[in-house]
């Protein structure tokens, strides 16, 4: 019965781009009707009785790297990164709790009048207490991906699974955008994720799940019931792990 169905994780990091906010072919950077309904999947998922993490991307509204590609300093734009992902953690925020859900944002750079600091401990309450934790601002450091964010909050809060959401349906041999033969790979370890370079995620944060033995589901977030049927269990996108 699919109201019997039970989650296979009990505690997930959900790993959202900044550019998953977006719509396309649209001037904002924000779009409400995808925060809604990336809301809607988290309550979702929520009502299943699994402890929620979100770690949030900036790249709708800047991008550190691009920028230093284009002559900025590095850690500069990095910094400037950093902030865009406080602006699309707090819209997630307002939405996730105008959807009933309680809240809180943690960021990695102090700003106590808009977020409370990112402490463990407290991060690990929160949760247990039936709050989503939103991390931003990165690991609070340059050079850095939110990937790595993701794996590092991952590892230290003891999560289950990351479950990253993209733009496509799992890990391909080739952009599947612009190489039509592309193949999509079922199941990966994290050993062929890195000797293989696919750029789904950067070599830290693949090794750091590694190292952590942190499995990692890459999928389609434009599929409305993909995060519920991962942390079922059900074959979704692509699994990377031992």
């Amino acid at each position: 019965m699919e109201n019997d169905a039970k989650p296979i994780y009990k505690r997930i990091v959900l790993k959202l781009s900044g550019e998953a906010l977006r719509e396309k072919g649209s001037p904002d950077t924000i779009s409400p009707q995808i925060v809604k309904e990336i809301a809607r999947q988290v309550q979702e998922v929520f009502a299943l009785g699994v402890q929620i993490s979100i770690v949030i991307g900036g790249g709708n509204i800047w991008r550190g790297l691009a920028a230093s590609h284009r002559g900025m300093d590095r850690t500069t734009a990095d910094y400037m990164g950093m902030l865009a992902t406080v602006i699309n953690g707090l819209a997630l925020q307002n939405q996730l709790e105008q959807s009933g859900l309680v809240t809180r944002v943690q960021t990695a750079i102090a700003m106590e009048n808009v977020a409370e600091p990112f402490i463990l401990r407290r991060a690990i309450r929160h949760l247990e207490h039936g709050r989503v934790v939103i991390f931003v601002a990165g690991t609070g450091n340059p050079y850095f991906s939110t990937d790595t964010t993701a794996a590092l909050r991952a590892s230290e809060l003891g999560a289950d699974v990351i479950l990253k959401a993209t733009k496509v349906d799992g890990i391909y041999d080739r952009d599947p955008n612009k190489h039509e033969g592309a193949q999509r790979y079922d199941r990966l370890s994290y050993t062929d994720a890195l000797t293989k370079r696919l750029q789904v995620m950067d070599s830290t944060a693949f090794s750091l799940c590694m190292d952590n033995k942190i499995p990692i589901v890459v999928f389609d977030m434009n599929k409305p019931t993909n995060i519920r049927d991962a942390v079922l269990g059900r074959q979704v996108g692509t699994l990377v792990t031992d």
